[in-house]
């Protein structure tokens, strides 16, 4: 597996990662992260993720040896909308995910790492990440096991209730 980077080609791999996480964290039940419906078929999480492929945001792709792309995520050094601020330059990871029919096969942890060498390249101390924290917070417990601290919770209000966040940091 290389990681490299993405740019507006990578969309469409980035939207059918996305879709089969969907896709999987619905056949168990799970869907207060993202729902059940696909990201592909919705506008506005097309151009939400279209919008990635601009400054000043970075896309890194896990690609496996015959090309194909099983992870990626989004680099940035501005944080999410709902995200509380810092007063020191952060390194934030946005929209981590990975090929689920490859689970366990350190593809996420390959781009953590790759993260936080390019927080030690630019010179930042801090790489912050947010995640979805409802329900059983296996999700936060992931990122504990990558090596991340929980700091603060947060809520978004949706339409059918409150989605429960988590920011969780690594300080290098």
């Amino acid at each position: 597996m290389k990681i490299r980077n993405g740019g507006p080609d990578s969309v469409p791999d980035i939207l059918a990662l996305l879709d089969g996480a969907v896709t999987w964290l619905a056949s168990q039940g799970r869907t207060g992260q993202w729902g059940d419906q696909s990201f592909s078929g919705n506008p506005a999480r097309v151009e939400h993720i279209t919008k990635y492929a601009a400054a000043p945001f970075l896309i890194r792709l896990a690609v496996d040896d015959e090309g194909r792309t099983v992870g990626s995520c989004v680099l940035s050094e501005e944080r999410g909308l709902h995200i509380p601020a810092v007063d020191e330059r952060e390194l934030y990871i946005r929209n981590l995910v990975t090929d689920r029919s490859r689970k366990g096969s350190g593809i996420g942890a390959a781009l953590i790492a790759d993260a936080l060498d390019e927080a030690r390249r630019r010179g930042i101390g801090l790489v912050r990440v947010d995640c979805y924290a409802g329900a059983d917070r296996k999700l936060v417990g992931q990122y504990r096991a990558l090596g991340f601290t929980e700091t603060e919770a947060f809520e978004v209000e949706q339409p059918g209730g409150a989605w429960h966040g988590q920011v969780l940091e690594i300080r290098l």
